[in-house]
């Protein structure tokens, strides 16, 4: 026979509602009652009958994610988030992953999704190009809730997002802060949003210092490492006086430490460089790396929460309000960046 939510509530002396709200995570409950519960859910052995509770709710308890780019550092951390939270609030989670950011062919990712009844999406494909192009309300009402994670915010969407402008900033004023003055800039590939986000902070965090900006200053790399080996190299040749460098990813800050031993230039006493994501190598690199933490996971399980909160609100028929939800990033100090410039003789 199977265990019902009577037999846990007769177990732990509480109303069958009770039970519910614990195992759909609704309601306030005190510690000591959620704890019996738990208890009784485990000595019984109770699981709770998905498919049934699907057919009386009408809901499938399932989000869906559509992704693009997880052997990036940024995405991959992002959908680790959403996996954490979403099985915290009971969600399963369908992933469908885009062969390529720019697909122009949305709806053979979107038709599926809609045909396996998902409660909701979650939209964690990088902001490249105009590939938010279909996005159009007579589209979205077709479709379940959607919340969008790093993009630029728009009206009427519900969108997460790192400041990856207040990122850029923090580091290059940290730089600034030691002094430097002839700051560069390695940026990403600036299709993506986020790389041009991260140049918008270093370029107006340079302005309001009165420092040089010119287009000597700065390299477009593509997020690799040879990539920010390259932009070390071409920044140097153009600016040979360059005193620190921000580099918009901390893979390409790893080409940018090894380009600059090659070259004989001394980190940080010549050269100073932050980089940005924080991966868990930058604190081993030669020197470690001064960095922004994001909180990429963070911002995957605000993802799920801010979906939840739409899909509660449709169901009670309340009004929804659509907002960007930002989260700010840190500064993370290392020893690339710590020692001060020789005063010139």
């Amino acid at each position: 026979m199977s265990v019902t939510l009577r037999d846990v509530a007769r177990l732990a002396n509480v109303s069958v509602k009770t039970v519910s709200r614990v195992v759909n995570h609704q309601g306030e409950i005190s510690a000591a009652t959620r704890q019996r519960v738990q208890v009784a859910i485990e000595q019984l052995g109770y699981h709770p009958n998905i498919l049934a509770r699907s057919l009386v709710s009408r809901r499938s308890n399932t989000l869906a994610v559509v992704a693009f780019g997880l052997d990036y550092y940024g995405p991959s951390h992002t959908i680790t988030g959403i996996e954490q939270k979403a099985e915290e609030l009971g969600y399963s989670l369908l992933l469908s992953l885009a062969s390529r950011p720019d697909d122009p062919d949305v709806d053979s990712l979107l038709a599926p999704l809609v045909a396996r009844q998902v409660d909701g999406i979650i939209w964690a494909i990088p902001e490249i190009g105009d590939n938010r192009a279909w996005i159009r309300c007579e589209r979205l009402e077709q479709l379940p809730p959607v919340v969008f994670i790093n993009m630029a915010p728009r009206p009427g969407l519900a969108v997460v997002a790192i400041d990856n402008r207040l990122g850029a900033a923090l580091a290059t004023q940290h730089l600034i802060d030691l002094g430097r003055k002839q700051i560069g800039l390695i940026t990403g590939p600036l299709d993506w949003w986020e790389a041009r986000e991260r140049r918008a902070g270093w370029q107006e965090t340079v302005a309001r210092a009165g420092l040089p900006i010119s287009p000597a200053l700065v390299a477009e790399g593509d997020w690799s490492a040879a990539s920010g080996e390259r932009g070390l190299r071409a920044l140097l040749a153009g600016q040979p006086d360059l005193d620190a460098v921000f580099v918009s990813n901390d893979q390409m800050a790893l080409g940018v430490l090894g380009a600059a031993q090659q070259l004989g230039r001394r980190i940080p006493q010549d050269l100073a460089v932050a980089g940005f994501d924080n991966i868990p190598e930058s604190g081993f690199m030669c020197p470690p790396l001064t960095t922004i933490f994001q909180p990429l996971v963070e911002a995957g399980g605000v993802a799920v929460q801010e979906l939840q909160k739409i899909i509660r609100a449709q169901q009670d028929e309340a009004g929804i309000e659509f907002t960007a939800t930002w989260l700010a990033p840190e500064l993370v100090v290392r020893a690339s960046s710590t020692a001060a410039r020789p005063a010139p003789a």
